[in-house]
C-alpha cells in the first residue's frame, strides 16, 4: 500500500459491519494530518456502513455511539479536559456523568 493512498474496495470490513450480532469497535488516532478532525457530523468519505459504530477507542478519549442519541465521552486521557476534547473535535457531544480517565487493560 502507497501511504496516503485511500485503497478503494469494501474487504471484510463489509462483512464486520452488516452483522446485526456485531459489535463495531473503531480504534483509531484522533485527528487527522494538520489536526484536522475526523470525527465530523457528518462523514465526507464512502460509507462501508452506517450506523454501526458503538464504540471509538482513540488515544484521547473514548465515546460510546448512540443511533438517536450520537456521541457520548466515557473515557478522557490524564492529563486532558473536556474542553480540550472538545477543540479537537468537529460534531457536538455529550459527557457521561461517570466519565472516568482512560483504562488500560493488563495482559
Amino acid at each position: 500500500m502507497i501511504p496516503g493512498k485511500m485503497v478503494k474496495g469494501m474487504g471484510g470490513t463489509m462483512d464486520l459491519v452488516s452483522s446485526a450480532k456485531t459489535k463495531v469497535v473503531v480504534t483509531m488516532e484522533y485527528s487527522a494530518k494538520g489536526n484536522a478532525h475526523k470525527m465530523m457530523e457528518k462523514c465526507t468519505l464512502p460509507l462501508t456502513g452506517k450506523q454501526c459504530v458503538n464504540r471509538i477507542i482513540t488515544e484521547k478519549a473514548v465515546f460510546d455511539v448512540d443511533k438517536k442519541k450520537g456521541l457520548t465521552l466515557i473515557e478522557l486521557w490524564e492529563g486532558l479536559t473536556v474542553d480540550d476534547i472538545q477543540k479537537c473535535t468537529g460534531c457536538d457531544f455529550a459527557v457521561s456523568p461517570k466519565l472516568m480517565p482512560m483504562q488500560q487493560i493488563a495482559n
